[in-house]
């Protein structure tokens, strides 16, 4: 028996008859989610979460050639029989959507408790659906199956149960999750996912309700909306442990919807046209996706070395860490015997022990002198130690640095005189105000300076001078030495570093001393640097810090020195 409404209606047939958007709303995007169902399953290694993918996108193909039948078809014992399943299949993708998301959140199957309760959502539409329970007639007139109100209600709750359900689910999971990408990742699923149902659900339950299924056709784009939340998650988050780019994903929604045009167009001028821009496009796409390919390997590659540089890096200071240690384990035990050596070879030379012969106490001279320099380089590699782990301690107090430039300037009154050098100090006529800095650190760094100025000048002066100047206090010490390289001048308070012309005239020395002396002057807020018209014409090094600094407060502070 056939349909009064179609009589001329031929099976799969575009004719006026049928709707003019119903092709372009089943097939193109049937066909979008059956590629994209089928791409992620075999670029995923076909894990679960894909097979349910697929499963559901199968069931829309299913559900979208059982409707283009009834549509097209004008037996009514055909309609008839495929319209007894659409129910099974309305609740069963509403099932396998509920399920999509379970695995995506949780990343593992559900329980089999859960399983069994999806088992018995579907049990009774599976068992009623070809009884008259469901079907009770059919219109000849408008060549549609006469459903009971009473079953449309039932499957059109269940579905809407499951919508909520998800919509629940999804946003407890969004709350309970910590990470911010698995959070977006959450929030895009639900979103696309419940965009798809309630446009699926809104419109199937309207054309119901006002007998026009026309407007079903509305509802199947909500599944393009769909994948194409699928297509971000995976491009942005790698979803589904798939690797795919944006120019992929454009050139398929491209061809996507050119080729649907095939199904819309009438005019022959038209379908050329469209044929000649698939092509195009296609071709294009493909050198495109050719070229970024390319390009995305090479970014993993790059990638890949990052993070082996990575790696290396923190084994890098991992080991710079445990030497920094070992010096400093090292040089506290090294420091208890030097300290030691002192005190007795001091005890000798003042008599302490009796009297010592000239000859003995020439060699205790060299002994003290030797001993008294390699205590100044444990203390550096102390202090060097102390600075890479930010542990150096300051003692900040108000300190009038004229009295103790002064008094540094006083103890090496004898040095320069044994080098027939002349020491001479400037001080401003009226007292410059007190500085907050710890006095023992600022007198190591000048008293470094000062002993380097005499080390390195081999004849005529070495002058510190204490200026005040607008805001800050300046302490130069400038001598008459070998000068410097204008290409060392950038690397002499680095550790150690020592210029070729330290090197030729005095060969101890490890490098550490202007190192350690910068790290301290820049804890106080201040700045060091050296000048020098270059070799043999002498030297100027300069400590500038400030009169105020409201970073320091007096009293010991744990104030780490800026690594330099």
């Amino acid at each position: 028996m056939f349909c009064e409404a179609f009589p001329d209606i031929q099976f799969f047939i575009f004719t006026k008859h049928v709707p003019s958007l119903l092709y372009y709303s089943h097939i193109p995007t049937a066909l979008t989610a059956l590629l994209i169902g089928f791409f992620i399953y075999v670029k995923s290694n076909r894990n679960q979460l894909s097979k349910i993918l697929l499963s559901i996108t199968l069931i829309f193909l299913l559900w979208v050639i059982f409707n283009l039948i009834a549509w097209t078809n004008p037996d009514s014992r055909m309609v008839m029989f495929l319209w007894s399943f659409f129910p099974v299949i309305y609740v069963l993708l509403y099932v396998l959507c509920l399920y999509f998301v379970y695995v995506f959140v949780d990343k593992k199957d559900i329980s089999p408790k859960l399983k069994s309760v999806f088992a018995l959502i579907l049990l009774p539409v599976i068992l009623l659906y070809a009884t008259n329970i469901h079907l009770n007639g059919f219109n000849v007139v408008s060549c549609e199956a006469v459903e009971q109100s009473g079953f449309i209600l039932f499957y059109y709750g269940v579905s809407a149960i499951i919508f909520l359900w998800i919509l629940v689910f999804g946003i407890h999971r969004f709350f309970k999750e910590k990470l911010g990408d698995a959070r977006r990742q959450i929030a895009l699923l639900i979103f696309g996912i419940e965009l798809f149902l309630l446009s699926f659900f809104s419109s199937s339950a309207l054309a119901t309700y006002i007998d026009n299924f026309e407007l079903e056709q509305y509802g199947l784009f909500g599944m393009v909306v769909f994948m194409g939340f699928l297509g971000y998650l995976i491009v942005q988050y790698k979803a589904f442990d798939v690797k795919i780019f944006g120019a992929q994903a454009l050139i398929f929604a491209l061809a996507v919807l050119i080729g649907a045009q095939f199904f819309y167009s009438k005019n022959p001028t038209n379908l050329a046209l469209n044929a000649i821009a698939f092509v195009l496009t296609l071709f294009a796409g493909y050198f495109l996706i050719k070229s970024v390919g390319l390009e995305v390997k090479r970014k993993e590659e790059l990638q890949k070395i990052s993070d082996s540089l990575a790696v290396a890096n923190e084994r890098l200071k991992e080991l710079d860490n445990a030497k920094s240690e070992f010096i400093s384990i090292a040089s506290h035990q090294l420091r208890t015997p030097l300290t030691a050596i002192k005190g007795y070879v001091s005890l000798i030379l003042e008599g302490s022990y009796g009297k010592v012969p000239a000859q003995i106490q020439d060699v205790l001279n060299k002994v003290y002198s030797v001993n008294d320099r390699l205590a100044h380089l444990v203390e550096d590699l102390l202090n060097v130690s102390r600075i890479e782990a930010g542990r150096i301690q300051y003692n900040f107090q108000p300190t009038q640095i004229e009295e103790l430039v002064a008094e540094l300037v006083d103890t090496f009154l004898v040095t320069s005189k044994a080098k027939h050098l002349e020491l001479k100090i400037s001080l401003p006529k009226h007292s410059l105000p007190k500085l907050l800095v710890d006095p023992n650190k600022i007198k190591e760094v000048t008293s470094n300076l000062i002993d380097n100025a005499l080390k390195y000048t081999k004849e005529g002066s070495v002058i510190v001078s204490v200026i005040g100047l607008e805001g800050k206090l300046r302490i130069e010490i400038k001598d008459t030495g070998i000068g410097i390289n204008p290409e060392d001048k950038e690397h002499l308070f680095e550790k150690f570093v020592r210029s070729k012309e330290t090197t030729r005239m005095v060969v101890n020395g490890a490098g550490l001393g202007l190192y350690v002396g910068k790290n301290f002057i820049v804890a106080h807020g201040g700045k060091i640097w050296a000048e020098s018209e270059g070799p043999g014409k002498g030297s100027t090094f300069i400590i500038e810090l400030p009169f105020v600094n409201p970073n320091v407060k007096a009293g010991v502070s744990d104030q780490p020195a800026v690594a330099l």
